[in-house]
């Protein structure tokens, strides 16, 4: 007997592979009531406790978060401290320390996670795709040949190796010696 069978609808000797915490993301239930700084999860983290909201290092103006629903392992979030939901609101010293911490974390992630490469971006409003538009965020996502398989294509899911907490913690426990040798050789 295939072990597909074993689960509801019919039978078509597909396996399946379940992830049903995406079903957070996909109803919506991650995201903030409304556009206030006191329903934004990017405004909880900044107060809030490292390990339980996924901060992986903080700087003075800005702190560096693992995606809740990230399209790769390792995928991470520049966000400044202060509510602010468009790029060019951003102060000088809080453009400067995004701009620092996105490299760092290009530094850590490639050191403890070894990817080929790197996309990184902005979603400037819902329009352009950002999940919490009213809290500027930037995102760096590692990648590796081969990651763009057919999962998130054809069954928009993606397979994560590693739980969030692990990776938050692996990426946590490398940021200081990478950063490190960051300052060392400016």
């Amino acid at each position: 007997m295939n072990p597909a069978d074993d689960f509801a609808g019919d039978p078509d000797g597909l396996q399946r592979l379940w992830t049903p915490h995406r079903m957070a993301y996909i109803d919506g239930d991650a995201k903030p009531a409304d556009a206030s700084e006191n329903a934004c999860p990017f405004c909880a983290a900044v107060s809030g406790d490292d390990e339980s909201h996924l901060v992986v290092a903080r700087g003075s103006r800005a702190y560096v978060i693992l995606n809740l629903f990230p399209y790769n392992s390792g995928h991470v979030l520049v966000c400044p401290n202060r509510h602010v939901a468009d790029y060019t609101d951003l102060t000088v010293p809080e453009r400067d320390e995004v701009a620092e911490l996105s490299q760092q974390a290009m530094l850590v992630v490639r050191a403890v996670l070894n990817p080929h490469g790197f996309n990184l971006g902005m979603n400037q409003g819902d329009v352009a795709g950002a999940g919490i538009a009213a809290h500027l965020h930037q995102h760096i996502v590692p990648r590796w040949l081969g990651d763009a398989n057919f999962f998130p294509i054809v069954a928009q899911t993606k397979a994560m190796p590693q739980l969030l907490s692990q990776t938050r913690d692996r990426l946590a426990a490398a940021w200081p010696e990478q950063t490190t040798r960051t300052s060392e050789t400016s």
